[in-house]
């Protein structure tokens, strides 16, 4: 297992650097309840991804709860069945119903045609997801949700510090949710956040995730502990400190894949969606019918070689078993999503990758694409 090459692996900053920050935190005696750090990491966050205001919260997926909650959201949440279970997750926690509608062919990202159709006097929310950190089609999406007076929240657990045409990916829709987990390229070890437009918004936010208290004695509403802790959020601020070398880094890679892979017959990667600035999330590439081995063959190929790409994502969420009784999880409404969830195999990346192990997986690729094996 030493020599094993997976799909991602958390980047750690240098270990002196965090004891003097766990210094301050032992000094200070605040550990968690809204902290300095807590404080200095929204507000460096503000500042680094362009946004006006964001609320830190300990997971993303509790982040999701809550953005949900504090647009009042009640009835059909359209969705994608191409994402991680923790976006349909969030809307079965909240006592909504998901609406599952397919997904553009190329960007794996909803479609808003798919969006427009699937509206009814139901609908309460859409909740897209920047698949990859490739922003969704935003205009579109924003002006269906502004035509019926539709919420759109933002699962953009995928996108920290991407650029859409306009700017931070992060200010479209009403709320965008962040993931700062161990895998992603800025992570707190767990962590997430809310990014919001307005004070109001993200004030009734901060009394969500701390219990609904309103002050030292007064409880305003039904809240949940959702609070990010001083050592995640000190871990933060360190972090941010090397993440434009550690996205620099993926960058990297990704344009060695691209140039390597580029010859190879019936491996297709995936194309950005024209953003402004990429993050290099994940490197996903398409397993198609001319190349020797099946999408699934080619991972276990390379998983008993030692390396562990990831088959994101696969199955879909309307797959497993609390969602496949909503009508909507009917596999033929979205043949974009399936045939994804067939064809794509995601490979390491991560900015510690180094050129040999790089070299290794792009041989085994090769070797696959020559031997059939």
């Amino acid at each position: 297992m030493a020599d094993d090459i997976f799909v991602t692996r958390p980047y750690l900053p240098p270990l002196d650097e965090f004891r003097e920050l766990l210094g301050e935190i032992w000094d200070s005696g605040t550990l968690t309840n809204c902290g300095p750090f807590h404080q200095k990491l929204e507000a460096a966050l503000c500042e680094y991804l362009c946004v006006p205001h964001i609320s830190l919260f300990n997971n993303a997926t509790i982040a999701l709860v809550v953005a949900l909650r504090a647009l009042g959201i009640k009835g059909e949440v359209i969705t994608t069945p191409y994402s991680f279970v923790a976006t349909s997750h969030a809307i079965l926690w909240s006592e909504c119903t998901p609406v599952f509608v397919d997904v553009e062919a190329q960007s794996l990202n909803l479609a808003p045609a798919q969006i427009a159709a699937a509206i009814t006097p139901k609908t309460a929310a859409i909740l897209p997801v920047h698949c990859y950190g490739h922003p969704a089609d935003v205009d579109a999406i924003d002006a269906i949700g502004g035509r019926h007076g539709i919420p759109v929240i933002y699962d953009a657990a995928h996108a920290f510090g991407v650029d859409c045409h306009c700017g931070s990916v992060l200010t479209h829709g009403d709320l965008s949710v962040l993931s700062f987990h161990a895998t992603k390229v800025f992570n707190t070890f767990e962590g997430g956040a809310i990014v919001s437009k307005t004070p109001e918004m993200k004030h009734y936010i901060d009394q969500l995730k701390n219990f609904g208290h309103d002050g030292e004695v007064s409880v305003i509403e039904t809240g949940i502990n959702g609070k990010m802790s001083e050592i995640n959020a000190a871990f933060g601020l360190l972090q941010l400190c090397h993440v434009d070398d550690a996205i620099s880094k993926r960058a990297a890679i990704d344009a060695r894949y691209r140039r390597e892979l580029a010859d190879i017959r019936g491996l297709q990667c995936l194309g950005d969606t024209g953003q402004m600035r990429q993050n290099h999330a994940y490197f996903p590439i398409r397993v198609k019918a001319t190349f020797p081995l099946s999408r699934d063959a080619l991972y276990n190929f390379m998983k008993e070689r030692g390396v562990h790409p990831r088959r994101y994502f696969y199955p879909l969420i309307s797959d497993f078993p609390m969602y496949r009784h909503f009508p909507s999880a009917d596999p033929t409404r979205f043949p974009n999503a399936v045939s994804g969830a067939a064809e794509i195999l995601c490979l390491p990346i991560y900015p510690d990758l180094d050129d040999a192990s790089l070299t290794r997986i792009i041989g085994l690729l090769r070797d696959a694409a020559a031997t059939g094996a």
